[in-house]
C-alpha cells in the first residue's frame, strides 16, 4: 500500500473514533440525571414508608 494512502486511512479512521468517543461521553453524561433521579426516588419511598409505619402519625427519628 502507497505510504500516502496509509496515512489518509489513518486519519480517516482516527477521526472516527474520535466522533465515536465524543458520542459515548454526550451518552455518559445524559445518564448521570437519571441515577440521580433514582436515588431522590428511592428516598423518598424510604421516607414515605417510614411514615407509613410509624404509629399515630409521630415523626420517626432518620438514621
Amino acid at each position: 500500500m502507497h505510504p500516502e494512502t496509509h496515512l489518509q486511512l489513518h486519519h480517516a479512521r482516527a477521526a472516527e473514533l474520535q466522533a465515536e468517543a465524543a458520542a459515548h461521553r454526550l451518552a455518559a453524561r445524559a445518564r448521570h440525571p437519571r441515577e440521580l433521579r433514582t436515588r431522590l426516588g428511592w428516598t423518598l419511598v424510604e421516607l414515605g414508608l417510614r411514615l407509613a409505619a410509624t404509629p399515630g402519625g409521630t415523626k420517626p427519628a432518620l438514621a
